[in-house]
């Protein structure tokens, strides 16, 4: 019922896009925090970090596309690569709410917050969610690791046949997942964004370029949550409902993977770091050469400022 092949294209094309756009944005930020660091780019870096951990990770699981949804890797590999593949798309959800909370708190108490706005509770803030993800994910280990009634039969899978003994822990867990860092998330950034948004509407002397800039910063994260994250999420519910792992969840995890193509949208809208970057400048210098009209660059310059 699976088919592997649709499902390894998209792992490839993903790689493809995503590796080199996350480097890119990697080196930026290397090169910010290292001269002036503020905490919107140590959540961006280490949202960043987070893609590049979960595209080092995605070989496997083109591997296992591959080899037609089998896995015929040592054991250790399969709960190695699960643990990080299932941390860095939990990571991505709470660092984009953590940057929404920093775009809101800025905007409604902006003096009081320039005066707690320091580097260390952005890295404070972001260990913080590294350890949540880390210590939600570390069921994987729990479930592939715990003893097998006697004589039973497993097929070389990778983490995806369970049995009642494991389902009743690893059900109600994937339920908590949905509920507390996904829904959680999603309700925070939609408030956050709703609320910047409209502070920005209200106060007439805010140029336009930022209010849109806003727009694009909220449309892009609802876009995340709603398209890459959604789909994954919901199997949790369903699967605790039926009690079962219903057998699509194979392409729910397609639109997570497309996360780290989308990523460099928010660090676009949301970093002038990231904006006035050299290879960002040149890639802007290349699509006018192609348009040439002079209207694309006044537009390029005025989405820059």
């Amino acid at each position: 019922m699976i088919n592997n092949w649709v499902i390894l294209s998209v792992y490839v094309v993903t790689f493809l896009i995503g590796l080199p756009a996350n480097l890119l944005a990697i080196s930026t930020f290397i090169k910010k925090l290292s001269d002036k660091p503020n905490p919107n780019d140590i959540l961006l870096f280490n949202l960043t970090a987070s893609d590049l951990v979960f595209l080092l990770f995605l070989p496997f699981k083109m591997y296992e596309a591959a080899a037609g949804m089998k896995w015929y890797l040592p054991q250790a590999l399969c709960s190695i690569a699960s643990f990080f593949f299932f941390t860095t798309i939990y990571t991505s959800s709470l660092l984009l709410m953590a940057i929404a909370v920093d775009r809101y708190l800025g905007l409604a108490f902006p003096i009081k917050y320039r005066l707690l706005r320091k580097p260390l509770y952005a890295t404070a803030g972001s260990i913080l969610i590294w350890l949540v993800s880390i210590a939600h994910c570390s069921i994987v280990f729990i479930i592939v690791h715990m003893p097998l009634p006697n004589g039973t039969k497993t097929e070389p899978v990778c983490y995806e046949q369970f049995t009642e003994k494991q389902k009743k822990i690893l059900l109600p867990v994937r339920l908590e997942f949905f509920v507390v860092i996904y829904m959680l998330p999603l309700l925070v950034s939609i408030f956050c964004y709703i609320k910047c948004i409209y502070i920005l509407y209200t106060r007439p002397h805010i140029a336009k370029v930022k209010k849109q800039r806003a727009i694009g910063m909220a449309l892009c994260t609802l876009t995340i949550f709603l398209l890459c994250f959604l789909p994954y999420n919901t199997s949790h519910l369903v699967g605790f409902s039926s009690n079962e792992s219903p057998w699509w969840r194979y392409y729910t995890l397609l639109p997570s993977t497309l996360n780290t193509c989308l990523d460099p949208f928010v660090f676009y809208f949301s970093s002038s770091t990231f904006r006035e970057s050299k290879t960002i400048a040149l890639l802007k210098s290349w699509c006018c050469r192609h348009k040439k009209t002079k209207k694309c660059e006044t537009e390029l310059n005025i989405i820059s400022k």
